[in-house]
């Protein structure tokens, strides 16, 4: 697979990240946040992201149930121990990721290595932080993983491009490393869990808060990556971007009171004079074309983001 150094964007992708970073700049002018929130903030993060990537990969945990099993330290009747496992792993390699952008620490291969050592603890002993030692095939998947030989090579080179290419923007690296590694693949099992930790440091060294794939976007995700396999990198983009947005907002919904006018897209509809439907407005924030987020199936927006758009589509006329 050609190997995509750099990007540029089209005109709605650009759209986006220029929005990501006004709401980034946003959050800097709060800076420094009250210890209280940060803290509440990152606990209830780190609950999320490890509930939606666990169970992006199968694992059958409700929010609540992986709650309670990293907090109480007890377990759920019919759940295997995998599960617990996992859910325990996860938040645990969180916590080093936080600690590692903490220290303002460069990423090595070693601590690759490390993360998945953790996400894969008590899982597979014989594996847990080490490459594979043989090829792998993919279900569901547009390519085949390169030979087992050549994977110490390629992540050390996916370092070095890390290191090298400074001027680009954290959002966009983070997703062109997380599509690099998904393609290298170089472990047996976790590559999914491991990526989707690792790929943040880009971010959080930069004072974003890390983003996480939805499970309910799970679809998208494997189809925006078999896609970027193809050399079309916009389905990727486009849904890493809305996963730092989103996360953007959350932040902000805590700090700015003018993010307390955001709705359902149902709510919006049935009381403005907003001229679409609830089916156009979802497309619409699908595609990025106005200010959303997502919360489980549920997009929300504002009435002013709308009429944002409308006029910014007037003027093209």
């Amino acid at each position: 697979m050609k190997w995509i150094k750099r990007y540029d964007l089209d005109e709605n992708l650009q759209v986006i990240l220029d929005r990501i970073d006004s709401k980034k700049d946003l959050l800097d002018s709060f800076r420094p946040l009250p210890e209280v929130l940060v803290r509440k903030f990152k606990e209830n993060m780190s609950f999320e992201w490890t509930y939606h990537s666990n169970a992006i990969e199968g694992n059958t945990l409700t929010l609540n149930e992986t709650r309670f099993i990293i907090e109480e330290g007890l377990t759920i009747n019919g759940k295997s121990l995998r599960e617990h496992l996992e859910a325990i792993n996860h938040h645990d390699s969180i916590v080093w990721l936080e600690d590692f952008v903490s220290n303002h620490e460069v990423l090595r291969e070693r601590d690759i290595l490390d993360i998945h050592a953790l996400v894969m603890d008590k899982i597979d002993r014989q594996y847990a932080g080490r490459y594979r030692s043989a090829g792998v095939r993919i279900t569901g998947a547009n390519f085949t993983p390169p030979n087992a030989h050549l994977v110490a090579e390629l992540i050390e080179d996916l370092i070095q491009w890390s290191e090298s290419y400074q001027d680009i923007h954290p959002v966009l690296k983070s997703a062109l490393f997380h599509h690099r590694f998904v393609w290298i693949h170089p472990f047996f099992d976790g590559n999914g869990r491991t990526t989707r930790l690792v790929s943040n440091i880009f971010m959080m060294q930069k004072g974003f808060p890390p983003a996480f794939i939805l499970k309910s976007d799970r679809r998208k995700y494997y189809d925006g990556l078999n896609k970027a396999n193809t050399g079309i990198m916009d389905k990727w983009f486009l849904l890493w971007f809305q996963s730092v947005e989103r996360t953007l907002d959350l932040y902000l919904s805590h700090l700015d009171a003018e993010r307390d006018d955001y709705q359902s897209l149902q709510s919006i509809v049935e009381e403005s004079a907003i001229p679409y439907g609830q089916e156009y407005l979802s497309l619409l924030a699908r595609q990025g074309k106005i200010d959303a987020y997502k919360e489980g199936n549920v997009w929300y927006s504002s009435e002013r983001a709308i009429k944002q758009y409308i006029i910014g589509r007037q003027r093209k006329r």
